[in-house]
């Protein structure tokens, strides 16, 4: 009788590093140590208390490919203009693309760069002063597997290095697609330094490839802003319902810095955001918003730490969520102040509207404070539509489809115009209108 041996995505994922660390980029002992965390940590189940909302074991269940470190080298790229030119939320901006986790330079539009920017293939980056002084110095594999994961798979992704007091107009859009034809993991890995006194815009997109082939992307960024540097950061998903994403992101800045990042959910099967900010020094600004808007049976967990460390600096965060027929979102989000962190003044609100009877939200902010001169709140709401402004409204000839649109286009238009690319702006606004159709 034939004996059939199960093996764990674990296990696979441990013998795939064993089968590709001599192709992959970057120092080996950062990639061993993310190994071995991995190995100690595991896919995180329902037990996980960081984790307890989201199936991720399901999600990685069945047989996966990984993306190789260089997918193109037997083949060309899937991708074609036209789907590059409708990934482009942005008609005038910097375009870098990432195709199955590995920058694409063929894609890419890139032009001639503006003073002061670098912008290539991570593995290229390696050499870089800048790249040693910042990689993998920020996110952390021992907390969490999914880092150790992409920390010692990654097989590609951009770096992008602004010099100091360099100021980039266009924005910088960075596209994520996935055209592979099998079920794979797809490990992308980005790094954004931003030297002082510099300023620039960017745009990340997760987009649905054209065929319906699952994808799990476990997409990982680090982005250093340094002293007076100001960086807005935008990251729209909709991966449609064959996408399954975790996406971390890992912020530092320093004295006086200001960091702003919208991130907006519009689909997918089943998408997890880790978002780390550290303030580490003095009067330091972080701005945080994000909008989900579920439907079906899609999951959208968001996570987010602000860690203020240093005294006199201020972080505001506002997160809404609109969830309809038998989806479940989750926002748990923690305001961490130091001992050192006196003055600080930190904000955290957390609305939700329920859509439907069978809809979930989970909602959990909190505060973690050790200094005695702040001032510091959090707050969370959920509830259904307003029925006597429902009422209202058709009082005044609209139907009541109508009327619940105009409701919830307003309440989701107060993340929205913190947007300050108005062509960012004009998009989301027509694709949450097609929603609510």
């Amino acid at each position: 009788m034939e004996t059939i041996t199960k093996v764990s995505i674990k296990d696979k994922i441990i013998s795939e590093f064993e089968l590709s660390k001599n192709s992959l980029f970057g120092d080996s002992t950062i990639r061993k140590n993310a190994l071995d965390s991995f190995a100690k940590l595991g896919i995180p189940g329902r037990k996980s208390e960081e984790y307890k909302y989201v199936n991720m074991e399901l999600a990685l269940k069945g047989d996966f490919a990984f993306s190789s470190p260089n997918p193109f080298a037997a083949q060309q790229t899937r991708l074609s203009e036209g789907q590059v030119e409708t990934a482009s939320i942005l008609k005038t901006a910097i375009v870098v693309v990432i195709e199955n986790g590995v920058f694409s330079a063929n894609n890419s539009r890139l032009g001639v760069l503006p003073k002061g920017l670098i912008i290539q293939n991570i593995s290229d980056a390696t050499n870089l002063d800048s790249f040693k002084a910042h990689y993998s110095n920020y996110a952390d594999v021992a907390s969490d597997a999914f880092i150790a994961l992409n920390t010692a798979l990654a097989s590609g992704g951009v770096f992008i290095h602004v010099a100091k007091s360099a100021v980039i107009e266009l924005p910088i859009h960075i596209i994520h697609i996935n055209t592979c034809s099998v079920p794979t993991i797809v490990n992308a890995r980005n790094l954004v330094v931003v030297e002082e006194n510099a300023q620039t815009t960017i745009v990340e997109s997760f987009v649905v490839s054209s065929n319906s082939t699952k994808v799990f992307n476990n997409a990982l960024s680090e982005i250093v802003v340094a002293a007076n540097a100001n960086v807005k950061h935008y990251k729209i998903q909709d991966e449609g319902d064959v996408g399954n994403l975790v996406n971390t992101t890992q912020v530092y800045q320093k004295k006086q810095s200001v960091f702003s990042t919208n991130n907006l959910t519009l689909s997918g099967s089943l998408v997890r955001n880790n978002l780390t900010i550290v303030l580490d020094d003095e009067f330091i600004e972080s701005h945080l918003n994000g909008l989900y808007l579920t439907k079906g049976t899609q999951v959208v967990d968001n996570h987010t730490l602000v860690d203020h460390r240093k005294p006199n600096c201020n972080s505001n965060e506002l997160y809404k969520g609109i969830i309809d027929e038998k989806s479940a979102a989750t926002f748990n989000g923690k305001i961490y102040v130091r001992k050192d962190a006196q003055k600080t003044n930190a904000f955290q609100s957390n609305k939700n509207i329920l859509l439907s009877d069978d809809g979930t939200i989970n909602t959990k902010p909190q505060l973690e404070i050790y200094a005695d001169d702040v001032k510091c709140s959090h707050g969370t709401s959920t509830g259904k539509l307003d029925e006597d402004q429902v009422f209202y409204l058709r009082a005044r000839g609209l139907s009541e489809a109508s009327a619940k649109k105009l409701l919830m286009h307003a309440f989701a238009s107060e993340v929205v115009n913190t947007v300050e690319l108005e062509e960012l702006k004009s998009y989301l606004e027509a694709e949450i209108s097609n929603r609510f159709e």
